[in-house]
């Protein structure tokens, strides 16, 4: 019988808060099937299980704040004996000695799909009220009007310990779930700059043909078909570190530089008030330019719904982050460990360029690559830009 325990969702990540159960005993799983939901400071991740089997027993309560690794519940493989008796007492959660850092969040604001606000959790019956499911359970046993709580939760919803607070006649918390997100973002942002030897390289490519083609699919396409620059850079990053694989994986402590066989791109996606999370486009490189559109729409979806997987938040192997159509002209970013690279694209500015010895007005945006020194150097970035420029000049080849 398999246990399965409580994952990290980040390198900083100690705890999460478990707030809902989407299986019961009995349930049969499957590698991949979303099982739980747990509440962090980037909003509500859904739990991917990495086992099949048959659940046996659930070990953790819903509201339980549980340490990485404390065992959730069990799981019994395909032809294996169950047990008689259930297991069915819940381990005691250890005291909470210290408030857990925050899981790590990408430090550079971003544009690469639309920006959208905090994730939250999904929109209640009641009105305009967004309560974690953990929260409204324990307000239904307690009595407790949620309609006057002002929620602390990603995006202000309400949360299970604003419903503890009520019940108690504790003051509101005074900490802002923005004011959560910066602090995440300080702790992985300076734990980066302190471990990881940074480099960067920055080049300007003309884009001129890549807005013209967009211009023309664009015209004729049904809106949910048009396709935006965002998904022409990340689909460009997505080939050139196919290419370029010591630029594609993870750096470990104990292992040294991890290449990754998939290339999923973490999508750099601005909040509203502040902050950003950089999910990944799972196994972008088997994608088309319009399925990697319709991947960032249902990201930024998703993320406004509170509804980002694990899977995203851990499994990215390289982090675009641009800043859109409008902003300034170049960004040099801090890489999001234990990834070793990240892009950081400028706004697109109108500028003159010789073409063909002519000088001409083109449209024109600059690329900057920050790299880990431990895995590459500027011969394998060159060689990375080079690339994503081809790729950017050339956005209609399959």
């Amino acid at each position: 019988m398999g246990v399965f325990v409580m994952p990290s969702l980040g390198a900083d990540m100690e705890a999460g808060k478990l707030v809902e159960w989407l299986v019961k005993p009995g349930d049969s799983v499957h590698r991949g099937d979303v099982v739980a939901v747990v509440e962090t400071q980037k909003g509500a991740i859904e739990i991917e299980i990495f086992q099949d089997g048959v659940v046996h027993d659930l070990l953790a309560d819903l509201g339980r704040e549980l340490p990485v690794g404390a065992p959730l519940a069990t799981v019994v493989a395909e032809g294996e004996a169950v047990p008689e008796t259930a297991e069915t007492t819940t381990p005691e959660a250890p005291a909470p000695a210290t408030e857990p850092e925050p899981e790590p969040a990408h430090a550079d604001a971003a544009a690469t799909a639309p920006a959208s606000p905090p994730p939250a959790a999904p929109p209640a019956a009641d009105g305009a009220l967004r309560v974690s499911p953990a929260a409204r359970q324990l307000a239904a046993e307690k009595g407790v009007d949620l309609s006057p709580l002002k929620g602390s939760g990603p995006g202000g919803a309400i949360v299970l310990s604003d419903v503890e607070d009520a019940t108690a006649g504790k003051p509101a918390k005074k900490t802002s779930p923005m004011e959560e997100m910066r602090k995440a973002i300080a702790a992985a942002m300076t734990r980066s700059k302190r471990t990881i030897p940074h480099f960067y390289l920055t080049e300007t490519i003309d884009i001129d043909d890549a807005i013209g083609f967009l211009d023309t699919h664009n015209e004729t396409a049904p809106p949910d078909e048009r396709i935006l620059l965002g998904a022409v850079l990340v689909r460009a990053a997505t080939l050139a570190a196919a290419k370029v694989k010591d630029l594609n994986g993870h750096y470990l402590d104990d292992k040294g530089f991890v290449p990754s066989d998939m290339v999923n791109p973490g999508v750099a996606i601005a909040l509203r008030g502040g902050g950003l999370v950089a999910p990944a486009l799972m196994d972008a490189g088997a994608m088309s330019l319009a399925e990697t559109m319709a991947g960032m729409r249902d990201l930024v979806t998703r993320a406004r719904a509170g509804r980002l997987r694990g899977s995203e938040m851990t499994q990215g192997t390289i982090t675009v982050s641009s800043l859109g159509e409008t902003g300034a002209e170049a960004m040099s970013g801090v890489i999001f460990p234990p990834q070793v690279a990240l892009v950081g694209i400028g706004a697109p500015k109108l500028r003159p360029w010789v073409v063909d010895g002519a000088v001409v007005p083109r449209r024109v945006l600059s690329v900057t690559v920050s790299a880990d020194h431990r895995v590459s150097d500027g011969r394998q970035v060159a060689r990375f830009i080079a690339e994503f420029a081809r790729c950017v000049q050339t956005p209609e080849d399959p």
